[in-house]
Order: C-alpha cells, then structure tokens, then sequence
C-alpha cells in the first residue's frame, strides 16, 4: 500500500493519538530537552513496505505546533514533500517495525531508565522478578522473572541498529539503549502506553530496590 492509499482519516487519527500522549508524557518530564520520539505506525504493514508518523527532529515537546511530526516509510524518508526532519533516531523506529511489526514505538529519556540501564550493563540485561506490573507484558506466570535488554548507545545511530536486531525478544516489548532510555512498543498506541508504564514503574522498583538491600548489607 502506498501513502497516497492510506485513508486520510488513518493519518489524522495517527497524529492525535501522538499529541495526546507527547502531551501525557510531556506532564511527567519525559521529554528533558527536547529528547525522546514517538511513532505510529499508518496502513498495511509489511516487513519491507510500511509508513508511520513520527515526531519531528528538535522540537519542544511541551508545547503544540503544526510541525511536530511527520510520515515516513520504511527507510525512515519522509513520504511528502516537507522541510521537517525526522528523529534522528527514526532509524530505530524503522528496525522495530520490520522485527516486530507492532502498531506504535515510545522512546523517552528518564533518570530512573538511564542509571538502571548503566547499572546493569555489564550483566546487559535489567533482571525482574515477581514484580506486579509484569502483567503489563501479558506475562502471567507466578512470580514471573524477566530481563529486560540493554543494548549499546552510540552517536551513529546506524551503528545501535544491529545489536538492536540481534537483542529483541519476543516477550519483552522493549529495549534499553544505555544511559539513554527505554523504547517501548506495543500493537497500538494505548499498548505501546500501557508497556511504556509498565517498564518506567519496575526501573524504579528495581533502582530502590537495590538501594535498600545495599543499605542492608
């Protein structure tokens, strides 16, 4: 399916989906600077031939313009003819798509997913057990373990993208880069949100976790 075939009302409903949750998210001091990027995906999907809206390169996030995002297909190239650059990060974006084929990727940028995500580097992976909001993954087993993988971050984005493609795993819908933060993805926006949640919660069940037991020692 091209992007002229693509129903306008889908792209309309794509980009209000985005300003809700860049508005959400917003609120909660996940966009420090004018980090992190959203996307949802728009259309069929197929590995090799998708389009999805995404938040425009070094824009504020707290604030509402008619130039926060734009479309762009599988190789991260804008769809329109348009003077906005994409993400630099859209590249991501575009590798989760084609692996997983979810319908809507978060990317934000905490302290709590920073500092976990270095603390855990050498062991390259956030290890979880019994944590409640597990659940948020569709994982119902009794007192579930989890890990959660940390992959490397460097300034060539190209660069991230193959130990993003070796590391992701069916049951976690989610990645950390190091010292950068959580990518979150999901079928649809309020899934990819619901995940988003989810991971932000246990970083930090896990960061105070650790500072007690090592307090205890």
């Amino acid at each position: 399916m091209s992007f002229l075939q693509i129903a306008l009302e889908d792209k309309q409903r794509a980009l209000s989906e985005l300003r809700d949750v860049k508005e959400l998210f917003a609120s909660r001091g996940w966009f420090p600077g004018t980090s992190g990027n959203l996307s949802i995906r728009v259309g069929d999907f197929k590995p090799d031939e998708f389009q999805f809206a995404v938040t425009a390169s070094g824009k504020d996030k707290t604030v509402h313009t008619p130039e926060d995002y734009l479309f762009v297909d599988q190789d991260g190239k804008p769809c329109e003819a348009t003077r906005l650059k994409p993400s630099a990060e859209t590249l991501i974006h575009c590798e989760i798509y084609k692996l997983t084929g979810a319908g809507a990727i978060f990317h934000v940028h905490t302290v709590f997913n920073s500092v976990i995500s270095e603390y855990f580097w050498n062991r390259k992976s956030v290890p979880v057990d019994g944590v409640e909001l597990i659940k948020g993954f569709n994982i119902w087993d009794e007192e579930a373990h989890i890990e959660i993988p940390i992959v490397s971050n460097f300034a060539r984005i190209p660069s991230i993208v193959p130990e993003i493609t070796e590391r992701i795993t069916s049951n976690i819908p989610g990645i950390l880069l190091r010292k950068h933060g959580i990518y979150a993805w999901g079928a649809n926006a309020f899934e990819a949100k619901r995940h988003l949640e989810a991971f932000e919660f246990i970083f930090e069940y896990v960061y105070r976790l650790e500072l007690l037991q090592r307090g205890n020692r």
